[in-house]
């Protein structure tokens, strides 16, 4: 069987080196890393002896994104779900990619517990977390909750934190979970690594505030139609949302909006309040002071206390406009 692996995966030589968006992800590497895992783990190598066309897109998927399966970096993986080889991406591998890209100067996902101390700061500052990381799990108490904080290119810190009832909404409706909870014998991602499930469901949803990158919204399209389980059925050519899955491969367009990303999991009366607040204080930006004392008197009469819903508006803001607000406050904090 290994031989006939060998010969599968190599196979894709030219399709992978076609459709690579970056230099160095190295196809010769890569198809050693993609063969280590087959050879390691027979279960998935039958899978891929069976279906060999979804092995085929597994492996091109990691050049049209430009991920890497370097078991070092864990960063993608081949794995076997509904009788498919799979990419999985992981929440290092979407950090990566975004930092890669230049959408993020930096970022980091973090598991909060009963006992930590948690303070969601202003919607340009990182929060505050204090634990002592050598406590074990009983002293630190249960988890409560996630966020990710990531910098942007310029400069700006966005949050997003997401209670652990709220993460666990999400593995509820995955098909692995629910598989797991008919027949505990079926490996579950949530049982074995649920901390980094739970990370990288926050990554996923924070990626949408996040400025906007090809390959980043390719990795985050990806995962979103696995939804932790697996590829879209492979077509020879599916329109998706304007974008274009061909041959199982995702191409990224240019027609995503980082606004519709960052508002999509809000009510829809709650994204007409937010465009006509930011179209306010728009108006007025001729006087920085005057915009931002605005924005904080629109968001105090609106009661918007929501960090998703704060972070929603600040991104209809484009960067020139959130550095001047977030000069004019510091320049109203000396002058007070």
């Amino acid at each position: 069987m290994s031989t006939e692996l060998t010969q599968l995966v190599n196979a894709q030589k030219d399709t992978f080196i076609k459709v690579c968006v970056d230099d160095s992800i190295e196809f010769d590497r890569e198809a050693n890393f993609a063969l280590q895992l087959l050879n390691g783990n027979d279960y998935l190598a039958g899978i891929a002896m069976r279906n060999k066309a979804s092995l085929q897109a597994a492996i091109t998927n990691v050049a049209a994104i430009g991920i890497s399966l370097n078991p070092a970096t864990k960063q993608a993986y081949l794995v076997p779900r509904d009788d498919k080889v799979c990419l999985d991406i992981s929440y290092m591998g979407i950090m990566h990619l975004a930092q890669q890209t230049g959408a993020i100067k930096w970022g980091q996902a973090v598991i909060v517990r009963d006992n930590d101390m948690f303070t969601l700061n202003d919607i340009d500052k990182p929060p505050e977390h204090k634990f002592n990381p050598f406590d074990n799990q009983t002293i630190r108490g249960e988890i409560i909750g996630v966020y990710v904080v990531v910098k942007t290119d310029t400069n700006d810190y966005l949050t997003h934190a997401m209670p652990i009832n709220k993460v666990y909404e999400i593995r509820d409706r995955s098909v692995a979970w629910k598989a797991y909870m008919k027949d505990n014998s079926k490996k579950c991602p949530w049982v074995t690594d649920n901390e980094e499930m739970i990370k990288k469901t926050c990554v996923k949803q924070a990626a949408k505030y996040w400025p906007r990158r090809d390959r980043l919204d390719a990795a985050v399209h990806h995962v979103n139609i696995e939804g932790e389980e697996g590829l879209a059925s492979i077509a020879e050519e599916k329109e998706v949302q304007g974008e274009k899955l061909i041959h199982g491969v995702y191409k990224a367009g240019s027609g995503s909006s980082g606004t519709m990303g960052a508002m999509e999991s809000l009510s829809v009366d709650m994204q007409n309040l937010l465009r006509e607040i930011a179209d306010d204080v728009k108006a007025v930006m001729g006087n920085p002071q005057e915009a931002y004392g605005l924005l904080g008197e629109l968001s105090d009469s609106n009661n918007l206390v929501d960090a998703e819903e704060k972070t929603a508006l600040w991104s209809l803001f484009n960067s020139k406009e959130r550095s001047a607000l977030i000069k004019a406050r510091d320049e109203m904090k000396v002058m007070a």
